[in-house]
């Protein structure tokens, strides 16, 4: 048990050091860019709510699937989950959209590459290979 507790902490911290390290290089990038600095306690702090967003957010992913009687988190999740701004809203519907066109875009190439080549078993039926979809 104290194990599972070690290994859980480092995973933790190893997330919480990305998380930190990403947003350190985006507060480079805009410090450049608009001619702002940043300290390294407004780093840290901005790090770390980013980091309890995401816990929350994870937390109320995992609710909106339950709730649907689900145990995946799908894309209408998502998109509840960013209701509540406008802009990511729209960002998050649109990249759903381009996701789904594309999932059309390899079925319809699976679909004939199966029907024109598709490997035969031994009873005549022919397989064809399909990867998971997100919905």
């Amino acid at each position: 048990m104290a194990e599972d507790d070690d290994q859980r902490l480092s995973h933790t911290q190893r997330l919480k050091a990305a998380v930190h390290f990403t947003v350190g290089g985006l507060c480079q990038e805009i410090s450049e860019d608009k001619q702002v600095n940043f300290s390294k306690q407004a780093i840290a702090a901005l790090s770390e709510i980013t980091f309890r967003q995401c816990e929350t957010f994870a937390k109320d992913l995992e609710m909106f699937a339950r709730h649907g009687k689900r145990s995946t988190i799908n894309m209408d999740d998502v998109k509840l989950l960013s209701r509540r701004s406008r802009s990511l809203y729209t960002h998050i519907c649109a990249y759903s959209d381009e996701i789904a066109a594309s999932n059309l875009e390899q079925k319809g190439k699976r679909k004939k590459k199966s029907v024109s080549g598709g490997k035969r078993r031994s009873d005549g039926d022919s397989v064809a290979v399909e990867s998971e979809d997100m919905e």
